[in-house]
């Protein structure tokens, strides 16, 4: 009994460190191509302002528009806890002050989720005929958003960010997408 135990225990660990693996491989080769729409997947707002996770993806997504890489930009993000307003008018609010036209924002205010924010960003690039998109979010989180992009039918290249001053939190979110992206897997298997 103890050494199916010690077997089934060494499987897990192995498929973790799998896991793992893809998520950072994933992380650190993805790069964003030319796209009809920028989507930036929502975050934490403190109140009214866009929490610093968020702030760097709002960044990247400015930078990527100004580099000439989309047309829109697209904020995603309902009204969470705690928050005054929704993160996709947050996100809308910082672009606004940062420079982008008003006319290229586009806002999902309705989604909760990663899955719901790439499901609705997908009907509002359908309303828009938008074919491609950038996802932009923090770097350990780009190998799931991007399994995720797929099932919403999303054509997408991915650009992340990882936010120094914020290391621990950062490599936490490394270390936590391993078996949410087990997770993700188990649950496509079990669908088949």
């Amino acid at each position: 009994m103890m050494k199916l135990l010690i077997k089934i225990t060494a499987f897990v660990v192995l498929l973790n460190i799998i896991a793992e693996l893809q998520v950072i491989t994933f992380a650190y080769n993805a790069k964003p191509v030319k796209s009809d729409a920028i989507i930036v997947l929502g975050c934490a707002v403190y109140g009214k302002n866009p929490s610093p996770f968020f702030k760097e993806r709002l960044n990247e997504a400015i930078k990527l528009y100004k580099e000439g890489l989309g047309k829109y930009i697209i904020v995603s993000g309902g009204k969470g806890p705690g928050e005054d307003i929704s993160e996709a008018e947050a996100g809308r609010e910082y672009l606004l002050k940062n420079g982008i036209p008003d006319n290229t924002i586009l806002k999902d205010d309705k989604s909760y989720s990663t899955l719901q924010n790439l499901k609705n960003s997908k009907k509002i690039m359908d309303e828009k005929s938008l074919k491609t998109a950038i996802i932009v979010s923090n770097k350990f989180h780009l190998k799931r958003a991007s399994i995720i992009a797929k099932e919403a039918g999303i054509n997408a290249s991915y650009s992340g960010v990882f936010v120094k001053r914020y290391f621990y939190e950062e490599v936490y979110g490394f270390l936590r997408e391993a078996p949410a992206l087990l997770y993700m897997y188990l649950r496509t298997l079990a669908n088949i």
